[in-house]
C-alpha cells in the first residue's frame, strides 16, 4: 500500500506536491512581499496622519507648479522618445540600408548615459561660457549676449531633451521586439495593396505593436518622473524637485510623503491607462513568424534619410556625450584619480553587487515560490513585490526611511532605558538602507528575468527530480540554476548597473561621509565642476554598455535575416 502511495505522490504535478511537502516557500514569498511593500505602506500612512499637515499650504501655494511642470516635461519626453523610438526601431527592423546592423545595437548606447550626466555635458557645451556660444561670437562678432538670441538649455524643454535623448531606447527596445514578431504575410499584403513602407507602417505595423509601445512609453514616463539630477541641475520645479525641498529645506517628512502620494498617483495612473489601452487586444503568434525578414529596398535619399534619423540620436545622446567626457577626462585626470574616487567607486562596485545578489535570491525565492504554488494569491503576492520598480526613487527613499528610522529610535529608547546608552542609527543610518532601498526598486528586474525562465522548463524536470529523492530546495539547487545561469547572470548584470545610475535614492538615503560615483557626480557638477565630474562620469557610462550589448544581441537572435 506504501508504495502506491509513493508512486502516486512522484507522478503528481510539482505544484501539487510541493503543497504537500512543505508550506515554506509560501511562508517566504509571504514575508518578501510584505517587506516589500513596507515603504508604500509608510508612504500611504505618513501622508494621511502627518505629525504637520500642510497639505491646505501646498495646495495654495507650490503644488500647482509642481504638476503643471512635471506634466509639461512628461509630455514632452513622450513625444521625443515615441518619434524616436518608432522611426529608428522601424528603420533598423524593416529597411535596408548601409550601417544598419551597426545601428541595431548603436541605438541603445544612449541607455548608458544617465539623464544627469548628459544634463551637465550639454550645460558645458552650450551655456554663455561653453564652447558653441563662444565660438559663435567671435564668428559674428557679437559682443554679449544681447546682440543674438540662443536658446536657453537651463530650462523646461531643455531638460524635456536632455531626457528624452537618453530614454527613448526604452521605446526602441519594445517596439523593435514587436516588430520583429510580427508576420512577413502582413507586410506582403499591404504591399501587394500598393500601400509604401511609411503607409504599410502606420496601417498594419504600429496598431499591431501598440501594446509593446504602450509599455515602453510608460517605463520611460515613469523614469521621467523619477529624474532629480536634471531637473535639480536646471531648476525645474517638478514633483521630485519638490519632494527633496520640501524634505531637505523645509523639514517636513509628512509633506514630503504627500508630494511622495501624488507622485504613487501619476505612477498609478500610468499603469492603468497603459493596461486600458491593451484591454480588448489578443495576439497569437502567426505561423511565419519566424521565417527571414524581407526588407524593404530603400533608393539612395531614402537610405540617406534612414541613416540621418539613426545617427542624430546616437551622436547627440552618446557620441558628444562620450567623447567630451573622455576629453575632460583625459586632461583631468591626474587631479580626478585620487583617494576620493577610489573610495566612492569601491562604495558603488560594493552597493550595486550587494544589491544584485540579494535581488537575484530574493527574486529566485519569489519565482520559484510561484512554480511550486501557482495560485491565485502567489500571483497577486508577485505583482505586489514589483511595486518598487514603478517607485520613483525620492518617493521609495521616503517609504524606506519611515520604517527603518521607526525601528532605530524605538531600539535606541530600550537601549537607552535598559543599558544606558545610545544604539544610535543602526539601520537608517548605514548602508542596509541604501541596499534595502535599492533591493525594493530593481527586485521586479531579477523576479521578472527568472519568473519568465522557469516557464520555459518543463515540469517533467521537477517530476524526474522528486522521483530521485530530490526536495523542492534540493531541486531548485541542482536542476533549475544550472538551467537559469545565462538568466541570472543578465539580471544581476542589468540590476548592477541600475544601482550605479541612481541618484535620488541615493541622495537621500546614503550614510553620513559615504558617496558613490552617482552621488560624486552629483556633487561636482551641481558646483559648475563639470571636469572633475568626466572621470566618474564617465565610469557610469562605461559599466552601462555591457548589458546593451546583451540586450542587442539577444533580440537580434529572434529572426533571421532576409
Amino acid at each position: 500500500m506504501s508504495e502506491v502511495i509513493n508512486a502516486t505522490q512522484q507522478s503528481a504535478p510539482p505544484a501539487l506536491l510541493a503543497r504537500r511537502t512543505s508550506k515554506r516557500w509560501v511562508v517566504s514569498a509571504a514575508l518578501i512581499t510584505l517587506i516589500v511593500a513596507l515603504p508604500v505602506i509608510s508612504v500611504l500612512f505618513l501622508a494621511l496622519f502627518p505629525e504637520e499637515n500642510i497639505w491646505p499650504h501646498l495646495i495654495d501655494t507650490t503644488l500647482p507648479r509642481y504638476l503643471a511642470t512635471t506634466l509639461q516635461l512628461m509630455l514632452g519626453v513622450a513625444i521625443i522618445t515615441l518619434v524616436l523610438g518608432l522611426s529608428t526601431a522601424w528603420a533598423v527592423t524593416m529597411c535596408e540600408f548601409p550601417g544598419r546592423r551597426f545601428f541595431e545595437w548603436a541605438m541603445l548606447l544612449p541607455f548608458a548615459v544617465p539623464a544627469y550626466v548628459i544634463a551637465y555635458v550639454y550645460t558645458s557645451l552650450l551655456d554663455y561660457a561653453g564652447p558653441v556660444q563662444t565660438a559663435m561670437r567671435e564668428w559674428f562678432g557679437w559682443r554679449n549676449a544681447a546682440d543674438y538670441w540662443f536658446p536657453e538649455i537651463r530650462s523646461v524643454e531643455g531638460a524635456t531633451l536632455m531626457i528624452g535623448l537618453v530614454l527613448y531606447p526604452y521605446v526602441y527596445l519594445l517596439a523593435r521586439a514587436a516588430f520583429l514578431e510580427q508576420s512577413p504575410s502582413l507586410f506582403a499584403v499591404s504591399r501587394s495593396l500598393g500601400h509604401s513602407a511609411i503607409s504599410t507602417f502606420f496601417r498594419v505595423v504600429l496598431p499591431i505593436a501598440r501594446p509593446a509601445v504602450a509599455v515602453g512609453l510608460s517605463l520611460v514616463l515613469m523614469e521621467t518622473l523619477n529624474d532629480f539630477g536634471t531637473v535639480d541641475f536646471f531648476a525645474v520645479q517638478t514633483l521630485t524637485a519638490g519632494l527633496f525641498d520640501t524634505w531637505m529645506n523645509l523639514g517636513n517628512l509628512g509633506g514630503a510623503a504627500q508630494i511622495a502620494t501624488t507622485m504613487l498617483a501619476f505612477v498609478v495612473i500610468l499603469v492603468t491607462l497603459e493596461r486600458y489601452s491593451r484591454r480588448k487586444q489578443q495576439q497569437f503568434a502567426a505561423r511565419d513568424n519566424r521565417d527571414p525578414i524581407r526588407r524593404f529596398k530603400m533608393s539612395g535619399p531614402r537610405q540617406a534619410l534612414c541613416i540621418l534619423v539613426c545617427a542624430a540620436p546616437v551622436i547627440f545622446g552618446f557620441a558628444i556625450p562620450a567623447f567630451t567626457l573622455g576629453q575632460f577626462a583625459w586632461e583631468y585626470f591626474d587631479e580626478s584619480w585620487n583617494d576620493t574616487f577610489v573610495r566612492n567607486t569601491l562604495n558603488s562596485l560594493f552597493l550595486s553587487s550587494a544589491a544584485a545578489m540579494t535581488t537575484l535570491i530574493i527574486g529566485v525565492t519569489l519565482a520559484y515560490s510561484r512554480r511550486l504554488h501557482d495560485t491565485r494569491g502567489m500571483q497577486v503576492m508577485m505583482r505586489l513585490s514589483s511595486l518598487g520598480y514603478a517607485m520613483p526613487g525620492a518617493v521609495l527613499a521616503v517609504g524606506v526611511i519611515i520604517p527603518l528610522a521607526g525601528f532605530d529610535n524605538w531600539l535606541d529608547s530600550i537601549m537607552r532605558e535598559t543599558f544606558g546608552f545610545s544604539s544610535g542609527l543602526l539601520l537608517s543610518g548605514s548602508a542596509f538602507a541604501l541596499i534595502f532601498a535599492y533591493t525594493v526598486r530593481f527586485l521586479a528586474v531579477s523576479a521578472g528575468s527568472v519568473e519568465s525562465a522557469l516557464q520555459k522548463i518543463t515540469p517533467s524536470m521537477d517530476m524526474a527530480s522528486r522521483s530521485l529523492g530530490h526536495t523542492p530546495g534540493g531541486t531548485l539547487i541542482r536542476v533549475h540554476l544550472p538551467m537559469l545561469r545565462g538568466t541570472l547572470l543578465t539580471a544581476a548584470l542589468v540590476v548592477f548597473v541600475d544601482v550605479m545610475k541612481e541618484l535620488p535614492a541615493t541622495l537621500i538615503l546614503r550614510p553620513f561621509n559615504f558617496d558613490t560615483l552617482a552621488t560624486y557626480v552629483y556633487q561636482y557638477a551641481s558646483d559648475e565642476q563639470l571636469a572633475r565630474s568626466a572621470l566618474p562620469s564617465l565610469v557610469i557610462v562605461l559599466a552601462g554598455i555591457i548589458p546593451i550589448i546583451l540586450m542587442s544581441r539577444s533580440i537580434s537572435k529572434t529572426r533571421s535575416i532576409g
